[in-house]
């Protein structure tokens, strides 16, 4: 059994996936997955499908050298944004193979979060270039391993009126209140 970076998520609730290896793009395939940690397994999957098709971009936070800007990176609160489609086809099978693993569990998954999504750094592939003057440079690619973890959302209950306490003051609000009250009486 593989480990998994986070390990106070109740296995009975949850589903995991991970991919170990994969040739994908490590930058853009973290940013791709920091967008979408927390979300709905629909709203996750919608998004990364319009991804592929271009119709929403995924902010470029953390790795954003020389990264064009978008209007469509406004959602987000981000002016610099891309469409980083092949991670997004990993990760889109990834939660796919989540979510059958959740169906096979038992799992309602009409009611999944991806409550954990991690990107690490594989061990780099090495190719060669052949350059002008016959010389030779590393032509380096940065694999990934991803792995992601789902669990059915809680209820949210609603506070009832019995519990919501009065508000608090400080002793110099308190003070406030009772001299108005004495000069309006």
């Amino acid at each position: 059994m593989v480990r998994y970076a986070t390990t106070e998520i109740a296995p009975a609730k949850s589903a995991r996936a991970r991919g170990s290896y994969l040739r994908v793009s490590f930058k853009n395939t973290r940013e791709t997955a920091q967008a979408i940690n927390g979300w709905k397994l629909q709203r996750a999957q919608a998004f990364l499908q319009n991804v592929i098709n271009k119709k929403e971009a995924v902010p470029m936070r953390r790795f954003n050298g020389s990264i064009g800007r978008c209007a469509q990176g406004k959602q987000f609160g981000v002016s610099r944004a891309r469409w980083p489609a092949k991670s997004a086809e990993f990760i889109l099978g990834l939660l796919k193979n989540a979510e059958t693993n959740a169906d096979s569990k038992g799992l309602d998954t009409g009611n999944l979060v991806v409550k954990h999504i991690q990107v690490n750094q594989a061990p780099k592939q090495r190719r060669r270039t052949y350059r002008a003057h016959g010389r030779i440079n590393p032509y380096m690619s940065t694999p990934s391993h991803i792995e992601l973890i789902l669990t059915e959302a809680d209820e949210t209950v609603a506070k009832s009126e019995a519990v919501v306490r009065e508000e608090h003051l400080t002793s110099r609000q308190r003070g406030v209140r009772v001299r108005k009250a004495l000069t309006a009486a």
